[in-house]
């Protein structure tokens, strides 16, 4: 019996984690899943930046002002990087973005900080919750889209900036605790359930997310990625000094 000449070679990958763009793009729903994936976190990025500008006019001291527009200005840079990447595979980043202005702009005005502490903890936790959603998404993505994606989630020192004023403000008035722990369990609920309502209302994204595109998570595993994301809040709530 003949060998075939190609026996052993490497057979061809079926995973999209282990493809580049180029390979995965060309299944139509795991392109359409990806569109949708990078317009909801250009819109985040940009009512990121629209957020901390405002924040940044309830600082108490010019240095915390500063500091607030340092960050506003990293938000808008991985928005940027966003659009530009959009643009690249000829997409318009506005029609990308525009099924997801209307849920991200209900979360933020339900959610509106009434003051200073309010917004850091907002910014925190309503920052953090969505970019562990979107860590848990990334592993299943196609390399280049990976890498796109994990860079625009780096932190940008809003959370040891919110940690540090938020601790100070504890420790001066106690009371204030009670207060930011109702605060940032009603941030959780809400953004959970505006995460839910995004990814029902796109059929590519709510596909990715429980199977048939980027090997996606079967239902078990989207009850597992939800857990996850609940431990890493009360994580984050004990570092700010709250309870969850």
């Amino acid at each position: 019996m003949e060998t075939p000449d190609n026996a052993n070679e490497a057979p061809a990958t079926t995973r999209i984690a282990d493809q580049d763009w180029a390979t995965a793009s060309e299944q139509p729903q795991y392109r359409a899943a990806v569109v949708d994936l990078l317009g909801a976190l250009a819109y985040g990025e940009l009512a990121a930046f629209e957020r901390l500008a405002e924040d940044a006019k309830l600082a108490p001291t010019l240095a915390d002002k500063a500091e607030l527009a340092k960050m506003a200005s990293a938000e808008f840079h991985h928005f940027e990087r966003l659009t530009e990447r959009l643009t690249a595979i000829e997409v318009e980043p506005t029609a990308a973005m525009e099924p997801f202005a209307r849920a991200l702009d209900d979360f933020h005005r339900q959610t509106a900080p009434s003051d200073w502490l309010e917004g850091l903890v907002k910014a925190y936790v309503g920052d953090s919750i969505a970019s562990d959603f979107y860590r848990e998404v990334a592993v299943r993505l196609d390399s280049d889209t990976r890498s796109l994606v994990l860079a625009v989630l780096d932190d940008t020192g809003h959370g040891n900036f919110a940690v540090e004023k938020v601790r100070a403000a504890i420790e001066a008035d106690p009371r204030v605790g009670g207060r930011l722990a109702l605060w940032a369990r009603r941030l959780m609920g809400e953004a959970l359930s505006q995460a839910q309502r995004v990814v029902a209302d796109r059929d590519a994204l709510s596909t990715m997310l429980v199977g048939g595109v980027a090997d996606g998570f079967d239902l078990a595993e989207v009850g597992r990625m939800f857990s996850r994301i609940t431990e890493a809040h009360t994580k984050r709530m004990a570092a700010l000094g709250l309870a969850a």
